[in-house]
């Protein structure tokens, strides 16, 4: 089974994104207050618990706890923040996005399957 990391420095968003060539990822923006995120976090890991992409790294970051790396985010990708949002990064590039209601482990399985 896949595990998701939490990332909560600058340093490892970089390394993620410097890396994201080789790996891709996928960062889940989590709240830690707010109600449709923790759906959204629910969603994300029944994706990760079915039969996820293996060739993807899945990631979260608390965007109140670890503002800094959430805006460093929302900056080098050039996504608007919002939170749940969930981003496919390849190549250094922001592939796909979903936020709030739209991250679903049927929207997640039809993206990155």
């Amino acid at each position: 089974m896949i595990n998701w990391k939490e990332i909560s420095t600058i340093e490892e968003w970089k390394s993620h994104l410097k890396g994201s060539r080789e790996n891709p990822f996928v960062i889940l923006k989590h709240s830690t207050t707010c109600p449709v995120s923790s759906n959204g976090l629910n969603e994300f890991e029944k994706y990760i618990k079915t039969e996820p992409n293996q060739e993807v790294e899945y990631l979260m970051v608390k965007v109140i706890e670890s503002r800094p790396v959430s805006n460093q985010i929302a900056e080098d990708l050039n996504v608007k923040h919002e939170s749940p949002q969930v981003i496919y990064v390849k190549n250094k590039e922001p592939y796909w996005n979903a936020s709030h209601w739209s991250i679903t482990q049927e929207h997640m399985k039809a993206v990155l399957d």
